[in-house]
């Protein structure tokens, strides 16, 4: 139960990574935000994580967002909590 439980973590963080990376690629290309089924799928994934860091984490230079690139470190940090929880030896 626990390799599940490791595994599906595992799963789930990557792919929320997987998620902002695209939102960050994405974001570099002129493209139509509200008509783009796939940008509105990235954003109703991504937003949750990256909205109340945008609180705390003013952009730098009044126009560079670097919020994902915390979001990147804070799910990195907490796969391996929940890594060392699930199987702490």
């Amino acid at each position: 139960m626990t390799d599940f439980l490791i595994q599906f973590f595992d799963l789930l963080f990557g792919a929320l990574r997987l998620a902002i990376l695209a939102r960050v690629l994405l974001s570099w290309f002129p493209i139509d935000r509200y008509n783009n089924p796939l940008i509105n799928l990235l954003d109703s994934i991504t937003e949750p994580i990256l909205a109340p860091l945008r609180r705390f984490i003013p952009p730098l230079g009044g126009m560079m967002d670097i919020t994902p690139i915390i979001a990147l470190i804070i799910l990195q940090v907490l796969q391996a909590f929940v890594q060392r929880a699930l199987f702490p030896y």
